[in-house]
């Protein structure tokens, strides 16, 4: 078992980008599993931490399969997987229902965890993106974007665990992947973990207050 929890993982992240400790950096965790694993990140590097909202968009007989992503980045940024969209054979209409209702779900979450605060500017800093973990690729990849359109002059994507060929689809989407752990054989994130319970939104609310109280 790599990990003990989610703040182990953290910990051993910041250990792997502490050659990063001076520059101006933003760390963005990816709610809400992320943001335990980002916050010792920050810390570590005494960095502003930040949220980029992203939804998955799940097909409509079996939600947890993603035929897509929508993330928060001031304008949505949308990520198709095109070949589950045909396997599971998904109308325009059928897609576009689903992901309105994930833009939906980002603006509540967005206004319950970042109402009233303060955000950092990314623009040509050091963009840091950070999540508990790959699965398919689709919300990190559209993550990633989100961010990208803020303009850092790098983008780097941090991660305890990951399967091999997510990673490789995705090196073309950051300047530099920092993975500690990548399998072949795969399976599931919480396998990795010896404690992967969930994250609920006051623990993020809690985290975020202690970088960014709000005004």
């Amino acid at each position: 078992m790599p990990f003990r929890d989610r703040t182990d993982a953290g910990r051993r992240l910041a250990d792997a980008l502490s050659r990063r400790e001076g520059e101006e950096a933003v760390v963005f965790a990816l709610p809400r599993g992320g943001a335990p694993v980002a916050a010792e990140i920050a810390e570590r590097l005494n960095a502003p931490l930040d949220l980029v909202l992203v939804r998955k968009i799940g097909v409509p007989f079996q939600p947890e399969l993603a035929m897509g992503a929508v993330a928060d980045g001031g304008a949505p940024v949308v990520v198709r997987n095109e070949d589950v969209i045909a396997l599971a054979d998904v109308g325009p209409s059928a897609f576009d229902a689903i992901c309105a209702r994930e833009q939906a779900e980002i603006e509540r979450r967005r206004k319950l965890y970042l109402g009233g605060r303060s955000r950092p500017d990314a623009a040509g800093r050091l963009a840091i993106v950070v999540d508990d973990g790959v699965a398919t690729g689709a919300t990190t990849r559209a993550a990633l974007r989100a961010v990208r359109a803020l303009r850092p002059k790098k983008l780097i994507l941090a991660v305890p665990v990951a399967p091999t060929e997510a990673l490789e689809a995705l090196q073309k989407e950051a300047d530099e992947i920092v993975c500690l752990e990548h399998y072949r054989d795969f399976g599931a994130i919480g396998f990795f973990y010896a404690d992967f319970r969930q994250i609920d939104d006051e623990e993020v609310i809690a985290i975020l207050d202690r970088f960014t109280p709000r005004q």
